[in-house]
């Protein structure tokens, strides 16, 4: 390959179209817009998804699924990841600091995945079982985090209702 056989991509030395710019452009009288109809006119612009009037496509579709508005997300983290961390007390913002958890606000969940050989502090927001069990048998501490005030009022609104 040599500069002389290089060539422009197809369209690409072709001009652009000018529309409205009178008789002598090709394009005169109408400008690509035809007689009459909804797109002839000045400020025509027609929503995404129009469809001439028929019912659009997004809206003869049915809805489906439900959103769980109160659903509460947790960031997990195994306890093999806690394991390789030189630390005696692990807490979110410790786990922040070291990249295991990337959102600041994030909720954490310790979940057992892996063992640990020394003892622990760990805090969190919940623990699965299998983790709980594994932290203290290294004679370490599972404790955890109480959850904001708002959600805490809300789970007692919950129970009292009952």
């Amino acid at each position: 390959m040599n500069l002389s056989s290089i060539r422009a991509p197809k369209k690409a030395n072709e001009k652009k179209k000018r529309i409205g710019r009178g008789m002598g452009s090709g394009m005169g009288k109408t400008s690509t817009r035809g007689h009459k109809g909804q797109g002839s006119r000045s400020g025509s612009r027609l929503m995404r998804g129009f469809e001439g009037g028929q019912m659009p496509l997004h809206r003869r579709m049915p809805k489906r699924g439900f959103v769980n508005i109160f659903r509460v997300e947790y960031t997990v983290v195994n306890l093999n990841s806690l394991a390789t961390l030189d630390e005696t007390t692990i807490t979110p913002e410790v786990l922040r600091q070291r990249g295991l958890v990337s959102d600041k606000r994030a909720l954490v969940k310790i979940l057992g995945d892996g063992e640990l050989s020394k003892p622990l502090t760990v805090q969190a927001h919940k623990f699965s079982k299998s983790a709980q069990e594994k932290i203290e048998k290294a004679g370490g501490k599972a404790e955890v985090i109480r959850l904001h005030h708002h959600e805490e009022h809300t789970q007692t609104k919950k129970k009292s209702s009952k």
